[in-house]
């Protein structure tokens, strides 16, 4: 579903601040298949994951998904392919707009606008059992505005509505970070039960050692612009923080990480 064939990326090539982030990345997801990219600052885990979006163009290697090569689109051409779920919960819903307004909005992606009714009645019942799932309140809270909701309830309503017209890749940008221990682990919950209901195949990224482990089918970690570490199976089933951190130390040949993830 995703192939990330020998890419490169450079940031401001010939000059004093020249940053090469990826060097030579190659990764294939199968379908339905959910890994954790995880890495000290400067690994080069959301270049990765920008390239994937189209953010900023790569310099070298293919990137396809679902079969198509958009190595040459832009980020817009790429959205039909993708659900992304940003670090800062303002990032992925309408402040001003309501909750089902926001539902029928992503529910309507890729489609032609027209001048019927904005909801239906039938959608609106379809959004509050869809809401239902969240166990957050929000069935009840349809018609309030959700700039008024909470950070946790932002991000769950996000996750929600990236993945309401399932797309080919869910994108997760280190989408806990910004909350508390308490409701960061809500969000995983969500995040795990969305997935594997949906088998949505899945890129997150994370500083969170815990996270990385216990989430997804594998475990990627990334340095240096490389990958170095690809965990999965009953390796990964059995792996601890300790165990990820020795790895880490042979694949590098270093036994420094920096603070962020070790606080993760």
């Amino acid at each position: 579903m995703l192939k990330i064939d020998n890419i490169c990326k450079t940031f401001n090539p010939g000059t004093i601040n020249e940053k090469r982030a990826l060097n030579g990345v190659t990764l294939h997801l199968k379908d339905g298949e959910s890994v954790a990219v995880i890495g000290g600052n400067g690994a080069g885990k959301s270049t990765l994951l920008n390239a994937v979006a189209g953010v900023w163009p790569v310099d070298s290697g293919t990137i396809s998904i679902g079969g198509v090569d958009v190595t040459g689109l832009p980020e817009h051409k790429r959205a039909k392919y993708i659900g992304r779920v940003f670090q800062d919960p303002m990032m992925g819903t309408a402040a001003t707009m309501q909750i089902e307004e926001n539902l029928a909005l992503a529910a309507r992606r890729g489609q032609k606008r027209t001048l019927r009714p904005g909801i239906t009645k039938k959608e609106r019942e379809h959004y509050r059992e869809l809401l239902k799932v969240l166990d957050l309140g929000l069935e009840d809270r349809m018609t309030v505005k959700v700039g008024l909701l909470s950070g946790g309830q932002r991000q769950a309503l996000t996750l929600l509505m990236a993945s309401l017209v399932k797309p080919k890749l869910l994108l997760l940008d280190e989408h806990t970070a910004a909350l508390d221990p308490k409701t960061a682990a809500k969000v995983m919950e969500v995040t795990r039960l969305i997935v594997n209901r949906d088998r949505l195949t899945t890129l997150m990224i994370t500083h969170n050692m815990r996270d990385a482990i216990e989430y997804g089918d594998r475990l990627i970690m990334m340095y240096e612009g490389r990958i170095a570490l690809d965990i999965a199976g009953e390796e990964k089933q059995k792996l601890t923080v300790e165990d990820l951190l020795a790895k880490f130390g042979q694949a590098t040949g270093s036994s420094e990480a920096d603070d962020q993830l070790l606080l993760g």
